[in-house]
C-alpha cells in the first residue's frame, strides 16, 4: 500500500477580470461580506486597471478558494473583501493573500494600509488583530452616496 501524493497547496496569483464571477460567488456565500453595486464587473474592471497587480486570488484544484482586493490612493493602501472558503481556512491562505498585497503596496512606496470590517464580523476582527492590525478608535469614517443609489 502506498501513500497518496500530497495535495498541492493553493497558488496565489494576481486577480484578473476573468476571475470576477467566481470571486463574487465566493464573496456572496461568505457571511460578513457585503456586496454592493461597486462590486459590479465594470467597477471591478476599473479597480483592477487602476491598481494593477495588487489584488489576488488563491486557486486550488481549478477553483478560487480565496481572494482579496487591494488598491491605494497614492498615500495609503486599502484592502477589501479578504475571503477564504471555509474548507480552506486556517492554512495560512488569508495571511498569504494579505502579504502579497502589502508587498505590492510597499513596492509603490506605500507603507500604511487600512481595512474596513463590519462591527458584526467577529471572525474577521479576530483575524486582522491576529496579524497585528490596530483597531482605530480615534477616527470615524463618514460616507456619502451621490446620486441616490442605495446599494452603492
Amino acid at each position: 500500500m502506498t501513500d497518496a501524493p500530497p495535495q498541492p497547496g493553493p497558488v496565489i496569483r494576481p486577480m484578473t477580470l476573468a476571475d470576477h464571477d467566481d470571486v463574487m460567488n465566493l464573496m456572496a456565500q461568505t457571511p460578513g461580506v457585503t456586496l454592493r453595486d461597486a462590486d459590479s464587473r465594470e467597477a471591478t474592471a476599473r479597480y483592477l486597471e487602476r491598481n494593477p497587480g495588487l489584488s489576488f486570488v488563491a486557486t486550488a484544484s481549478g477553483s478560487i478558494v480565496g481572494c482579496v482586493l487591494s488598491g491605494h490612493d497614492g498615500r495609503r493602501g486599502y484592502l477589501q473583501h479578504l475571503v477564504v472558503h471555509p474548507a480552506w481556512r486556517h492554512q495560512g491562505i488569508g495571511t498569504s493573500l494579505v502579504t502579497h498585497c502589502l508587498t505590492g503596496l510597499e513596492r509603490l512606496g506605500i507603507f500604511k494600509s487600512h481595512v474596513d470590517v463590519l462591527h458584526t464580523n467577529a471572525p474577521a476582527q479576530k483575524f486582522w488583530e491576529g496579524l497585528g492590525w490596530q483597531l482605530r478608535t480615534d477616527i470615524r469614517r463618514y460616507s456619502f452616496v451621490h446620486g441616490g443609489r442605495d446599494n452603492a
